[in-house]
């Protein structure tokens, strides 16, 4: 009867001591000036892919701990106990915040990018090759913005003759001319999941669209890309807990 008595008291403490971690890492990651759990979830929710993976979990984690702690008879003593399966889960939604990924763990790695003095031809290729409909374009080794399909097809229909077009001398550069303005941004390898989807968040509230956050080493615009996010690899991430 003591042991199982010792055991609800460390799987109530175990709780507690998770609960208060989340609670920290909500702080951290939301930044608003009133640190209410409940509140911090339900902003965190409106920003952040993770915490409304886990909005529903946590607010009622939330009721639990109320119970657990504000019931507490003495130092020590729980009146209410969570089961093993709750705080296994609330302890690795604990890990996920406190030790957020690498936003390169979720970025396309093979990033597909060109010179804008490369043909254009290249281009067509790589469309062809890898679907993609986007490319960031390089000059002097340095990014300069982002080529689309739409405008290749776009020059395509301006320079049309007979129904035929010749791509054959024409030049990234070229093309560049008739594309509008993508904005991007650049970010170090070291950046995580948070910080990314801050950057969209804050262009979202400009009224703007953020294309893609590229990752460099240092987060330069004249280093290699590393990888790419774009809004629909912050919507896709799966934080599902076995």
């Amino acid at each position: 009867m003591k042991t199982v008595k010792n055991q609800g008291q460390l799987l109530s403490e175990r709780f507690e001591v998770a609960y208060n971690q989340v609670h920290d890492s909500l702080r951290n990651i939301v930044k608003i000036n009133d640190d209410r759990f409940v509140v911090l979830v339900k902003v965190g929710a409106k920003k952040y892919q993770v915490i409304e993976t886990f909005k529903k979990d946590l607010e009622q984690y939330a009721r639990l701990r109320n119970a657990i702690v504000h019931e507490k008879m003495e130092v020590g003593f729980y009146i209410a106990e969570p089961n093993a399966k709750v705080v296994n889960h609330i302890e690795k939604i604990a890990g996920i915040l406190s030790r957020p990924n690498y936003a390169l763990t979720i970025a396309s790695k093979k990033v597909v990018f060109f010179d804008d003095h490369d043909k254009i031809l290249k281009v067509t290729e790589a469309i062809k090759e890898h679907g993609y409909s986007k490319f960031p374009i390089y000059k002097n080794k340095k990014c300069i913005g982002l080529l689309t399909s739409s405008s290749i097809v776009k020059w395509m229909s301006q320079n049309m003759e007979n129904g035929l077009v010749n791509l054959a001398d024409i030049r990234v550069s070229d093309i560049m001319k008739f594309e509008k303005d993508h904005p991007i941004d650049f970010v170090s390898k070291e950046s995580n999941i948070f910080e990314v989807e801050n950057i969209f968040e804050k262009f979202h509230s400009k009224k703007r669209k953020l294309e893609c956050v590229i990752i460099t080493e240092n987060g330069s615009p004249e280093e290699k890309p590393l990888g790419v996010v774009t809004p629909w690899d912050l919507i896709e991430i799966d934080y599902t807990i076995e």
